[in-house]
C-alpha cells in the first residue's frame, strides 16, 4: 500500500474536555489533516521537542529515550502510522542499528514525539489517511491564506482549525462516554478491549469502573 509523508502542523487544547489534546498532523501534499487524541504528558513531550529553545531542567521520558538510543548508535528511520482501528491509531518505529533494521510497535502519540527528536519522517498509508483525514475550514484558508495573526495565547494551535479541532474532540469524548452501560456491560467490553489488546479502549473503561 502506497504511504503518504505527514508533517506535525500544531497541537490543539479543548476548552471542554480536560486534559484532551490533538495532534494535527497535516499530509505533505495535499490539504487534509489527521487529528488524534493524545494526553497531557504527550502533548507537553511534543510540544517541547517542536520548540527548539524550550528545554526541562530534567529531561522527559522521550528525552531520556534519546539520549539511551545515541549511546548506543541506535536510529529512528522513520515513524509509520499503520492501523486505525476502532478509532484508535497505532504506529511503528523503523529502527536501525549497524546496518540491521527492526520494526518495534508505539503508541502513536510516543512515535511522534520520537520521530521529532530523531528528525525522522512520519507516514501513514493512503487507506487510513482516507478513511480519517479531514479538511478543515478549507474555505477560509483559500480566501486568507497568509494575514492570519498567530494565537500567542497557544503557540502550538493553528488559529484556522481550532474551532473544528474542539468539535472533534467533543465527539472523541462521546464516542468514549461509558455512563449509560451496566458495570456488567463495561467488565465484558474491558475483557474484549483486553483480548483485542486496545488497551487505551482498556484504560477507559477501567476508569469507569472505578468510578462506580
Amino acid at each position: 500500500m502506497s504511504l503518504i509523508k505527514l508533517t506535525v502542523s500544531g497541537i490543539s487544547y479543548s476548552h471542554t474536555q480536560n486534559g484532551a489534546y490533538a495532534l494535527i498532523l497535516e499530509e505533505e501534499v495535499g490539504s487534509r489533516k489527521l487529528p488524534i487524541v493524545i494526553g497531557a504528558f504527550e502533548a507537553q513531550s511534543i510540544a517541547i521537542a517542536i520548540e527548539d529553545d524550550i528545554r526541562p531542567p530534567r529531561p522527559l521520558t522521550h528525552d531520556l529515550f534519546k539520549s539511551l538510543a545515541d549511546r548506543y548508535s541506535i536510529v529512528i528511520k522513520e515513524v509509520i502510522i499503520n492501523r486505525l482501528l476502532d478509532g484508535i491509531f497505532y504506529s511503528s518505529l523503523v529502527c536501525e542499528r549497524d546496518g540491521i533494521e527492526e520494526v518495534i510497535d508505539a503508541r502513536t502519540s510516543d512515535a511522534i514525539a520520537l520521530a521529532i527528536r530523531f528528525y525522522a519522517p512520519i507516514y501513514t498509508y493512503k487507506d487510513i489517511m482516507d478513511r480519517a483525514g479531514i479538511i478543515l475550514n478549507a474555505e477560509a484558508e483559500e480566501e486568507e491564506p497568509q494575514e492570519e495573526e498567530e494565537d500567542n495565547s497557544n503557540p502550538y494551535s493553528g488559529n484556522d482549525i481550532a474551532s473544528q479541532v474542539e468539535q472533534f474532540l467533543e465527539e472523541e469524548a462521546k464516542a468514549n462516554d461509558f455512563s449509560s452501560y451496566s458495570k456488567g456491560e463495561l467488565e465484558k467490553m474491558l475483557n474484549e478491549a483486553l483480548i483485542n489488546e486496545d488497551y487505551e479502549k482498556a484504560a477507559l473503561l477501567r476508569d469507569e469502573l472505578n468510578k462506580r
